[in-house]
């Protein structure tokens, strides 16, 4: 079965030896840089129940995902362990553990009355709890610092804390605590594992993948090579798989946008971010036909912050066809951003036509202008008044835009061309932050907003059409 050319040193062993060396590390604090998929939250799960259900064990265990569906997931791992492992444990689901703020956790209860409680990413649900943690995906927490900093003091009088997480960018906290290792004496004295993609393969990861996966699965014909390759070739881009896969953090320095900073303004991974709530509706749309696609960004503005509800990317299609996707949009907008350069100018010119000069704003990018409409990208960032979706090829795009110096001094903000545009969709949020921005603040009456069918959420494997 498979083509795998890398075999475990021991293949009827559960786990890989990377996995193992993870677990058998019972150190007061332990970080994992890992690459994606490789099987370390499944078996962190394997380490969880094993100590929680001891009939020695002092202390409950306390987990942080990233969002609700992999709390959900976590404590799905740790119930089928405890199958396996014929312990009795009982699934109490849902659990309040902070009526004032409203906090909760899914809950797995032991015959020693020891308890795992699988939580979402809030920090302030770690504040005042006893017991080991447990830290999964750390670095996408809106705030890594913050949630150390409470997470902590919990193992004062005992118990671990685990961090794992894949990296997200050079600014972030999670890389800190890595360099803090590396370059400055490891003063917390944490044990530091290492896995990358190439690591788990070498490690005979792909062997175990293709005895797990159907017949007909077509990386049953990969080898480690092959698959190597695969996963590379479906990354956002070069940044992307090297952060994703290789452990090796993004240079925030050379981007306009850090990482912790579009990750702030995300929504959780299983919001339902399309659902339109009656507010005021501004569009941006960034012009291509067939070196870039055409993006269409919708935000709705309730108090002072802009909600994205409609992200769109058309590839290689007649103008025509296009308008059949974009004119019912802008006419449920107040008003739109348009680029109007080169290839836009008819475009702009046409929207115009049709839904009159002040609902449809033509801009032309220039130096200057494409430094006025990249600020307010970044400060509404800042200033946590925008939301945009938890994308994976969104994230990589906004990442695209650097700004760079001139000799003569002038900022010039540019971005590589690849096959999925050319930091089109950053251009298009900064036009509809532009026409929110611009918008003549007047007297208003919602209109009646059917939601869009096809207005749905980028998943982690979405590719703009």
């Amino acid at each position: 079965m498979g083509r795998a050319n890398i075999i475990p040193a021991n293949p009827e062993a559960i786990f890989l030896p990377y996995q193992s060396r993870w677990i058998a590390d019972h150190s007061r604090l332990k970080l994992m840089e890992k690459g994606r998929q490789i099987g370390l939250s499944w078996s962190t799960a394997y380490a969880t129940v094993s100590r929680t259900a001891l009939i020695t064990a002092r202390y409950d265990q306390w987990v942080s995902s990233r969002d609700d569906i992999q709390a959900r997931l976590f404590l799905e791992d740790c119930k089928l362990w405890a199958g396996n492992m014929d312990l009795a444990a009982q699934d109490l689901g849902e659990q309040v553990i902070d009526p004032e703020k409203k906090h909760s956790a899914y809950v797995l209860r032991f015959a020693n009355e020891r308890r795992i409680h699988s939580m979402s990413s809030n920090p302030d649900a770690q504040a005042g709890k006893r017991g080991g943690r447990v830290l999964d995906e750390f670095a996408l927490h809106p705030d890594p610092r913050k949630l150390w900093s409470i997470a902590y003091p919990g193992i004062t009088w005992g118990g671990s804390m685990e961090v794992i997480s894949t990296h997200r960018g050079s600014q972030n906290f999670f890389n800190g605590l890595v360099r803090e290792y590396h370059e400055g004496g490891n003063p917390k004295k944490i044990s530091l594992h290492r896995v990358t993609l190439e690591d788990a393969l070498n490690d005979g990861f792909l062997w175990k993948l293709q005895h797990s996966l159907p017949d007909d699965d077509e990386r049953q014909e990969m080898t480690e090579a092959d698959y190597f390759n695969w996963v590379k070739s479906g990354a956002a881009d070069e940044e992307s798989f090297l952060q994703e896969y290789m452990c090796q953090p993004a240079d925030d320095n050379a981007a306009f946008l850090e990482y912790d900073l579009i990750a702030a303004a995300e929504y959780p991974a299983d919001a339902n971010w399309p659902k339109l709530e009656g507010g005021r509706l501004y569009a941006g749309i960034d012009i291509g036909r067939k070196k870039d696609l055409t993006v269409l960004w919708v935000l709705e503005e309730l108090g002072d912050v802009l909600y994205t509800r409609h992200v769109e990317a058309l590839r290689n299609m007649r103008k025509s066809e296009q308008e059949k996707i974009l004119w019912p949009w802008i006419e449920r907008c107040v008003r739109s951003g348009w680029d109007a350069t080169g290839l836009g100018i008819g475009w702009a010119d046409d929207a115009q036509d049709k839904f009159g000069e002040y609902a449809v704003e033509a801009v032309t990018f220039t130096t200057k202008v494409k430094e006025a409409l990249a600020y307010p990208v970044r400060a509404s960032m800042e200033d946590r008044k925008i939301r945009i979706p938890y994308s994976n090829p969104i994230r990589a795009d906004l990442r695209s835009v650097t700004k760079q110096v001139t000799a003569a001094g002038n900022i010039r903000f540019t971005a590589e061309r690849t096959p999925d545009g050319h930091a089109d969709h950053f251009w298009a949020l900064a036009l509809a932050i532009h026409a929110a921005g611009s918008a003549e603040r007047q007297p208003w009456r919602p209109i009646e907003r059917d939601q869009d069918p096809q207005a749905t959420q980028p998943d982690e494997n979405w590719i703009p059409a």
